[in-house]
């Protein structure tokens, strides 16, 4: 891995931030969003809806808590960070021709803390977050118009935090628009014959506005880079079977869709050979393909979460894939307890695929697992199977860096603290490495706790992902278990300076906050140096 990999997490606005009307900020299509969970799909409302539970309203509040969340992303070493700005607290309703100077502030102290602990901002521009009334007003982009109003949003964040944002991102997962039309780009789309002209057409209306920011993002910042988002799934043919190998290679295709013209700046003649074939016509005017040419990405970000089987069969393509995609059945594959496939060795080959097709830099920006996690009485949390699924998944990355020759900028978390699970709208979801207290209801305290997998990725991050060679072990065997439940601090440190006991093993395993070393050994005098020369070892590392 490169000295200057981008190591950090990933955030969204309307799953983090809360703080939804204060200092200005107007709706989003995310504010208007149920809850759900993995067998019942969210809701939207017409509005505000008195006495229903709205996720985003208040999330973890890192309005209010990012100071704080930070230190912790500083403690286990991120240098990037991957946030969004929400459109609604810059434009309130999208159409301003001013912005909302309070929203431009929040940012710049977020931005100005980041940079402070030299945590680089890597910047989404639209993450789920479109203005409500855009959407209510235009039907989101489905409105040409949409696209001017997206690139004024887009030139005011460039002008503002040129001198703090180095890495652009455009849409967050703008392929999901084929599927989710409304949380992508704010519409409304009936299932019926027409289903597939309006999501195309608001489709190019994103190209063109994704675009026109990659043109002005060169123009006003030229240092800059700024890059498409994509959810990527790593595509297995079912079987030999001829047909399911051509069902898989046109799934990929369509998969590809949204990066070829990002990537290329122009539609493929497949694609435009498909739509034909549909009878879809893109509301293409004069100057659209010029545009497209010109608003070439400089670097392709991507999730990965999962990969799918295909069947040609298309009922054996409901056998598998969770709450959001559906597949067939790979009987070589586990599943998360939201029955999204987990294949660390989907992911290299993803890279490999990507790469092999574009030849620019890619940025992971997403990857991660959503799971229930346990809290004991005294506030731990050991989420091994979060642990297993981070570090297998990075040591097939290292594999397409260091052995397939893959350009990669870095890799982000999904997501380092827990959050609202955007798919299902629910807090019991978990990803991060860092417990917050708050249920599906609403209810808990917001207080922070560190899970064990905050100490695992912690030493991946300081050894540049070398510790996940596989001869490495993260668990803890009983034996060591005993000597760090049982044995005195004096014990410990000669376990220690004798390397009979890694730094990381002594972290997960005695969870070392000073608090709970004062509480768990019988201070002395004569331990006070002891503590203090443990302490300095864990703070050098």
């Amino acid at each position: 891995m490169k000295e200057n990999f981008l190591w950090g997490g990933a955030l969204a606005a309307s799953q983090c931030e809360g703080a939804y009307n204060l200092d200005g900020k107007g709706l989003s299509v995310s504010d208007v969003m149920l809850a759900g969970s993995k067998t019942k799909k969210r809701k939207r409302t017409d509005g505000i809806v008195a006495g229903e539970y709205y996720p985003s309203h208040e999330a973890i509040n890192f309005y209010h808590y990012y100071k704080d969340d930070l230190q912790y992303f500083k403690e286990m070493g991120f240098n990037c960070l991957r946030v969004s700005i929400a459109w609604s607290r810059i434009y309130p309703n999208g159409d301003e021709l001013e912005p909302n100077e309070k929203g431009l502030q929040f940012y710049d102290q977020l931005f100005d803390e980041m940079l402070k602990l030299d945590i680089e901002p890597v910047v989404t521009l639209s993450h789920y977050e479109m203005p409500y009334y855009l959407s209510r007003q235009y039907n989101g982009f489905f409105d040409r118009r949409c696209v001017d109003y997206f690139e004024r949003f887009a030139i005011t964040c460039f002008k503002r935090y040129s001198a703090k944002v180095k890495y652009w991102l455009t849409f967050n997962e703008i392929n999901g628009m084929i599927t989710n039309p409304y949380t992508g780009g704010g519409v409304i789309a009936k299932i019926d014959n027409n289903y597939l002209q309006t999501v195309l057409t608001a489709c190019h209306h994103m190209f063109l506005a994704g675009a026109k920011a990659v043109k002005a993002c060169h123009e006003i910042i030229p240092s800059a880079q700024i890059g498409c988002m994509i959810a990527f799934l790593c595509g297995y043919s079912a079987t030999c079977k001829p047909d399911d190998v051509m069902f898989n290679h046109n799934f990929m295709d369509v998969n590809m869709f949204f990066t070829d013209v990002q990537v290329r700046g122009r539609y493929s003649n497949k694609a435009l050979t498909w739509m034909s074939r549909y009878g879809i016509e893109l509301p293409v005017i004069d100057g659209d393909e010029k545009i497209l040419e010109q608003g070439k990405v400089d670097y392709i970000g991507f999730s990965y979460y999962q990969s799918i089987t295909m069947s040609s069969d298309i009922l054996d393509n409901l056998g598998s894939g969770g709450n959001l995609f559906s597949g067939a059945k790979n009987s070589y594959i586990k599943v998360s307890e939201w029955g999204w496939p987990i294949d660390p060795k989907g992911l290299r080959v993803s890279l490999n695929y990507l790469y092999d097709r574009y030849q620019i830099p890619l940025f992971i920006v997403e990857n991660g697992l959503g799971a229930v996690d346990e809290i004991s009485d005294d506030h731990q949390i050991h989420d091994n199977y979060r642990i297993d699924y981070l570090t297998q998944h990075v040591r097939e990355m290292k594999k397409a860096v260091d052995l397939d020759g893959v350009e990669l900028l870095g890799y982000t978390w999904w997501s380092p603290i827990d959050i609202v699970s955007y798919s299902t709208g629910e807090m019991k979801k978990r990803y991060g490495f860092i417990y917050v207290d708050k249920d599906n209801d609403g209810n808990g305290t917001l207080k922070r706790y560190i899970k064990d997998s905050f100490y695992v990725y912690q030493e991946i991050i300081s050894t540049n992902g070398e510790c996940v060679d596989e001869k490495k072990r993260y668990t803890l065997n009983s034996q060591l278990k005993d000597v760090l439940e049982i044995k005195g601090l004096r014990e410990i440190i000669k376990l220690v300076s004798e390397g009979k006991v890694t730094d990381l093993q002594l972290k997960l395993g005695g969870r070392l906050k000073i608090n709970q070393l004062l509480d768990k050994f019988d201070v002395n005098d004569n331990n006070q140096r002891l503590i203090i020369d443990l302490l300095n070892r864990l703070e050098a590392k």
